[in-house]
């Protein structure tokens, strides 16, 4: 379950993030076309099916559904070899492994390879991603000093966990389950600085 849970996410993150950067005009269809292998077969097969579609938002959409699908499709196939081959009957035979069973194929795994390389070059170093993102890092790194030194201002919980996990790991999770929202209120109540 963690493994399908481990690919489930990276599939829905890189899913998520295409579509927001195009949404957001920080990448671009063509460009993503003409570099990106495996949005390239999957407009194609769109292409195939609904012919051009001049609707941007309608194009994108089952664009990233097609690629969606074929991810899935290639990591159930390629998961069922594995299983077969490896011989499992319980989850506890899945845990003896010495690597994991749920995977993409190796052509799948290059091509999610240069998708993440490219979001990366495109869209997480992007300076109106990239900024923010680095000021909500220094933000959480000062809460999380901050929550170190003074660990009696976590909530109950947390405190109760110090003395079982220790207290940066209770730390750790203490901030993990702030949302965004709360993370920046923690922050100006402590700082005294608005974000």
């Amino acid at each position: 379950e963690a493994q399908v849970a481990n690919l489930a996410d990276e599939i829905t993150y890189y899913s998520h993030d295409l579509d927001d950067g195009l949404d957001a005009r920080l990448l671009d269809e063509k460009k993503l076309r003409k570099n990106v292998e495996i949005w390239r077969n999957a407009a194609r097969t769109v292409e195939k099916q609904f012919g051009p579609l001049a609707d941007d938002e309608c194009r994108r959409y089952f664009t990233i559904r097609c690629l969606i699908d074929m991810q899935v499709k290639d990591v159930v196939e390629t998961t069922e070899k594995h299983i077969a081959a490896a011989g499992v009957n319980s989850a506890d035979d899945v845990r003896l492994q010495a690597r994991s069973l749920v995977l993409y194929s190796p052509k799948r795994r290059d091509q999610n390879l240069e998708l993440r390389d490219y979001l990366y070059q495109n869209l997480y170093y992007n300076p109106v991603v990239h900024q923010p993102n680095m000021r909500a890092v220094r933000m959480l790194e000062h809460l999380f000093n901050h929550f170190i030194e003074h660990p009696e201002s976590i909530g109950e919980l947390s405190r109760k966990r110090i003395r079982k996990d220790g207290r940066h790991r209770a730390v750790c999770d203490y901030l993990a389950g702030m949302t965004d929202r709360y993370a920046i209120m923690e922050y100006q109540r402590l700082f005294g600085v608005q974000i």
